[in-house]
């Protein structure tokens, strides 16, 4: 399927870390490394992983996305494989 998303498709604003914006980004798993949720080079790659796993192309899906990945409180950081896990699981029964 391939979902692409943009920038302007995302509901919140997120920062541009262009100092790390060139280092590996998720790809599928596994992959230990930690998640930044403030990160817009890290959130975009994380939900479009999420959505062509679900094989959905919505912005409802997406907003949702964004809910939860912003719920996520400061500073804590999961590993990029165990939130991919969580948010493919929690919207799961939301596109069934």
């Amino acid at each position: 399927m391939g979902v692409t998303i943009k920038p302007s498709d995302l509901q919140f604003k997120y920062r541009r870390k262009k100092d790390v914006r060139d280092e590996p980004k998720f790809q599928g798993k596994p992959d230990s490394r930690p998640f930044d949720s403030d990160d817009l080079y890290e959130v975009i790659p994380m939900f479009e992983a999420v959505m062509n796993e679900l094989r959905v192309d919505d912005g409802k899906l997406l907003n949702e996305l964004e809910e939860i990945v912003n719920s996520i409180p400061a500073g804590y950081k999961p590993r990029r494989e165990d939130i991919f896990d969580f948010l493919v699981e929690q919207l799961r029964d939301v596109v069934a």
